[in-house]
């Protein structure tokens, strides 16, 4: 282990592709000099030099020009936006000024090179210290801060948020929106001068809110322009913001958005903010491809080949029957499925969304045998069994709602305004949490439950803990963590979805728990493409729920063939969410032939890189995955609506070896186009070509009608 004790040479942290120049001098804060392509190896000449270089003139004061700015900002430096640290004890000890800060760099680091940095400040009896780390499995950098009260009186801390510099060149500023059902839409902006701010004040990430926060060069796409992105690791209110200075400065932050007197520090206290995350790259699939090497490299990440997923909500909903799903398990092992979820409808009283959250008990009624004449069908089958849960709601019509109101969150107005029906149950009740790890526990260990579709349909809107009203938001995220985590450790092998009115709880605080994300409670194929493409620039296919869904979708009612609903599910862990009773013999064999090309190329899709062709006609999508070792690649080619110009000429195909030559053909799991289809020539028979004109010359595209999909298989000739 080498380490750096208080140089005037900046610290230089490299690993997985990624250089990190961290000015540490001056008993000042640490100062991100550069962040982004390793510069190579650079001798402390060089850093003094190119922190030199870094400096900006001064014109009518230093607090008008105070770049380089510290990772966590302070007003008493000078820095006019927001601050990293904001807090008091009753209006005073509000404006801190941590200084003789020292640093240790230490290279040899698990995981990756860290750099911590300790300050104090002196008067106001505060202490801080920062971590930064570069990821070698990744390049990612990673940020946080915990700081200390040291005083004898109360400290409150408001807020405290890192943040990381992005270079003038950071022009554009690209963020997502959305709702239920239409998660992951993408927004972009010029990177003016002030704040531009997402918050997320529902106690989960939500909806609504964006996954992460991108500055780049003007116009980057998906395969050009540098681009750097920060998110944070964090299932709770958050704050993402981009902002830009007149004084020219530009950053990313994020922290963790706190409700009043959430943290009060005591003598002695720390606190410690969630992780804020960095990525960049030479465009979009770049940046991605880093939080996707992250997540794979994790030991926890699930090695086993991705069961493909019967899941039985829109089959049959509410309406529970031991021979309708005893029947439709079968029908589902004989197309290839490999685990059978049963959603939600099994506990007490629940015939539908009123009533019932919280009572986790099997509901006899339904159930006179319990669940284990099922599980016991659905294991002879050869597949796992898996059950749905909303642990962290209650509805008030339930016997736990009746036993124990005090464990309803509640600001002072009474439950709040229901959703879905329901409201919160509060885990920072230490008898509400051991209730629900006892009743989850006990229901896994006796059927043996492989897998929990973990459910979070209601914000956090009003979450007062009882009986004094507090804010019990950040504990309820910590119990949620501490509750899945309980129950693997309980449950060895046991995997957990999660799940928030679809993708509303997405993030790496939550994954460091869960084995996959439902993306959206819409798996119409013409949403799913784009909410599928925009989840993927931080979660990798594997870990991405992907159904084929009805034949008219029951969010949208859209109508689509199979084989287009079949070819968007492929992209992630696969599952079924049909009825496989209501349709005949020929659409199951065709169904099993979709499953059967999953599985013989699940091993590509869910370890290779996923690439985006960046085409000038938005009407236009090509996507896939290319192998690590760039032997083999499937793509698939879409036209999502009706496009000015036709035909669409031609699309390349990006993420290959240039110097390799390869076979491309197009295959058709389900039904082969019929003979006097209007094809381009290379289609019937294949081309082969080198890596370097498909990337840079392309093939032509064929005339599709809008919602339809041509997928193509690209192997290196050897």
């Amino acid at each position: 282990m080498t380490t750096q004790e208080d140089s005037t040479a900046p610290a230089h942290l490299r690993a997985g592709g990624t250089g990190l120049v961290v000015a540490v001098d001056g008993g000042r804060l640490p100062r991100v000099l550069h962040w982004g392509p390793d510069l190579g190896t650079l001798g402390d000449a060089a850093l003094r030099d190119l922190a030199r270089a870094a400096q900006p003139a001064i014109w009518d004061s230093v607090i008008a020009y105070p770049q380089p700015v510290p990772v966590l900002p302070q007003l008493t430096e000078g820095w006019l936006g927001r601050p990293g640290l904001t807090g008091d004890s009753g209006a005073r000890r509000w404006a801190p000024r941590f200084a003789e800060a020292t640093h240790r760099l230490d290279e040899d680091a698990p995981g990756g090179p860290v750099l911590r940095s300790t300050a104090r400040d002196p008067e106001y009896g505060l202490a801080l210290e920062i971590e930064i780390q570069v990821l070698a499995a990744s390049g990612l950098v990673r940020q946080r801060a915990t700081v200390t009260n040291l005083a004898g009186e109360p400290y409150t801390v408001r807020s405290l948020e890192m943040a990381l510099p992005v270079p003038a060149a950071a022009a554009e500023v690209l963020d997502l929106t959305g709702r239920w059902a239409l998660e992951r839409v993408p927004q972009r902006r010029p990177f003016h001068i002030g704040e531009w701010v997402r918050a997320s004040r529902g106690g989960k990430p939500g909806l609504e809110n964006t996954m992460l926060l991108v500055a780049g060069e003007q116009g980057f796409g998906f395969r050009s322009g540098m681009v750097w992105g920060t998110h944070l690791a964090w299932s709770g209110g958050q704050v993402l913001a981009a902002e830009r200075t007149p004084a020219g400065t530009r950053h990313l932050a994020a922290g963790e958005l706190l409700l009043p007197g959430e943290v009060v520090l005591g003598e002695g206290e720390p606190h410690t903010s969630p992780w804020q995350y960095g990525s960049w790259g030479e465009g979009l699939d770049a940046l991605a491809a880093r939080f996707h090497r992250h997540l794979r490299a994790r030991p926890e990440h699930p090695r086993a080949p991705r069961p493909v997923v019967l899941n039985t909500w829109e089959a049959v909903y509410f309406r529970h029957d031991l021979g309708v799903l005893t029947e439709l398990a079968e029908h589902g092992a004989r197309i290839g499925a490999e685990r059978f979820v049963l959603d939600d409808g099994w506990f007490l009283g629940r015939r539908d969304d009123t009533s019932s959250l919280g009572d986790w008990t099997v509901d006899p009624e339904v159930w006179p045998d319990g669940l284990e004449p099922l599980v016991a069908r659905v294991r002879a089958l050869g597949m796992e069994f898996g059950l749905w849960f909303e642990p962290e709601m209650v509805s008030l019509d339930s016997g736990l709602a009746r036993a124990h109101p005090e464990w309803v969150f509640d600001a002072g107005h009474g439950p709040g305004l229901p959703s879905r029906q329901q409201h919160v149950l509060d885990l920072g009740h230490p008898e509400a949490y051991a209730y629900v790890f006892e009743r989850m526990s006990t229901l896994i260990g006796r059927l043996g439950v492989a897998y929990v579709k973990w459910d979070h349909n209601r914000y956090l809107l009003d979450a007062g803990h009882t009986p004094d009203g507090r804010p019990g938001v950040r504990r309820q995220v910590e119990r949620t963590y501490r509750l899945m985590a309980a129950l693997k450790a309980a449950h060895p092998g046991l995997e957990i979805e999660s799940c928030a009115s679809g993708g509303g709880r997405v993030d790496l605080g939550v994954l460091e728990h869960a084995d996959r994300v439902w993306p959206s409670d819409c798996i119409d194929p013409h949403e799913r493409l784009e909410i599928q493409r925009w989840t993927g620039l931080l979660v990798p296919p594997e870990m991405q729920g992907t159904h084929i869904a009805a034949e008219e979708s029951h969010t949208t009612h859209r109508v689509h063939p199979l084989d287009y609903r079949a070819e968007k599910a492929l992209w992630g862990h696969l599952g079924l969410e049909i009825d496989l009773l209501a349709v005949d013999e020929e659409t199951r064999a065709a169904l099993a032939r979709w499953v059967a090309f999953h599985k013989e190329h699940r091993t590509l899709l869910h370890t290779g890189d996923v690439v985006h062709a960046d085409l000038a006609d938005p009407a236009l999508r090509l996507e896939g995955v290319v192998a690590r070792d760039r032997a083999e690649a499937l793509y698939a080619f879409s036209v999502v609506e009706r496009p000015p110009g036709w035909p669409p000429g031609r699309v390349t195909l990006p993420g290959l070896d240039d110097d390799r030559v390869y076979d491309v053909r197009a295959v058709y799991p389900g039904t082969p186009p019929a003979p006097r289809a209007m094809l381009p020539p290379w289609l019937r028979d294949g081309v082969t070509l080198p890596g370097r004109v498909l990337r840079l010359a392309g093939v032509e595209a064929p005339p599709l009608d809008v919602d339809r999909s041509v997928l193509l298989r690209v192997v290196a000739v050897h």
